[in-house]
């Protein structure tokens, strides 16, 4: 006889025998978000009970506080689940059939970023001092476009200061309580990354003393949040008096300022690490409209002295 599970339970024990070890620990953590939201949802549901009804009111319950592709991505983990209970017997019909994904509005997130002359003024209260702090961290991220996660994984191995090159080929789990190591985002996030000569001396100066194979910024009795980074970088900026942005704030200031350079949208992306240059159009889309509309002024130019 088949055991009665409450269809929570179902997914946490399907997650762990199935999942746990196969992927990535970030990619495991959203699946253990997802049987959380399913045992607050539908706490006394069971599987045996999980018809057409029940899963699109799960569906609807979770689509009330979640954008469409977050409930798009919702549905994706629990139809995995559910397709291995139909195979073992647990259902009869898939109760996924024909599912309708809805989702709150999408928020419009305006980018918010620094232009070069409020970086300087925000280079101007750091507190650059002889040990390792959040300043140094700051500085860091505004002058390499890191991703936090990426940045905060950083060893003194990864810095090499005869060709002025930094390696990112890891981050720290920071959205973890144990923290620890794991791969970058994608294959694409491994890269290289030129430094100037500054902050290169800076950080020669900095890591000197520091064990090689350990992360520089993380503090291992601790758990390092996101929060606590943009907390003190909305310190730095009221200080400095200009707009108030977050820590990936300072990766979108990086990239602004270089595409403002005119530094080539390939080259850019290749620095961000991302999988290709469609996500960085996407991206700076606003930035590249406006390069675009003073190019066009310049071929103008250009075309009018051939007359």
């Amino acid at each position: 006889m088949r055991r009665k599970y409450l269809f929570h339970e179902y997914f946490e024990e399907w997650m762990v025998l199935y999942k746990r070890g196969a992927i990535k620990q970030v990619t495991y953590d959203k699946y253990e978000l997802t049987q959380r939201q399913i045992k607050n949802l539908a706490p006394t549901l069971l599987l045996s009970d999980l018809d057409r009804r029940a899963y699109q009111q799960l569906l609807n319950d979770y689509a009330a506080t979640h954008e469409h592709q977050t409930t798009m991505d919702f549905h994706h983990q629990l139809k995995s689940a559910i397709y291995d209970a139909l195979d073992e017997g647990y259902l009869k019909k898939d109760p996924t059939r024909k599912a309708i994904i809805k989702g709150v509005v999408q928020r419009r997130h305006k980018m918010k970023y620094l232009n070069q002359g409020e970086l300087r003024r925000l280079f101007g209260v750091l507190n650059l001092e002889d040990e390792v702090n959040w300043d140094y961290f700051i500085l860091l991220l505004a002058k390499t476009g890191l991703r936090f996660g990426e940045a905060l994984g950083l060893t003194p191995s990864d810095f090499d200061f005869r060709t002025q090159q930094l390696t990112i080929d890891k981050t720290w789990n920071y959205k973890h309580y144990r923290g620890g190591f794991q791969s970058t985002k994608n294959q694409s996030s491994v890269r290289k990354i030129s430094l100037d000569w500054q902050i290169a001396t800076q950080f020669a100066h900095l890591i000197k003393d520091l064990p090689e194979k350990e992360p520089i910024f993380i503090d291992r009795t601790r758990r390092t949040h996101n929060d606590t980074a943009n907390h003190y970088l909305e310190r730095k900026c009221k200080q400095a008096q200009i707009p108030v942005i977050s820590v990936h704030g300072l990766r979108h200031t990086h990239a602004s300022i270089l595409l403002y350079a005119g530094v080539s949208l390939a080259s850019v992306a290749k620095r961000l690490g991302h999988a290709n240059m469609t996500t960085t159009q996407k991206t700076y889309l606003h930035i590249i409209k406006e390069l675009d509309s003073k190019d066009n002024d310049k071929i103008m130019q250009c075309l009018m002295t051939l007359n």
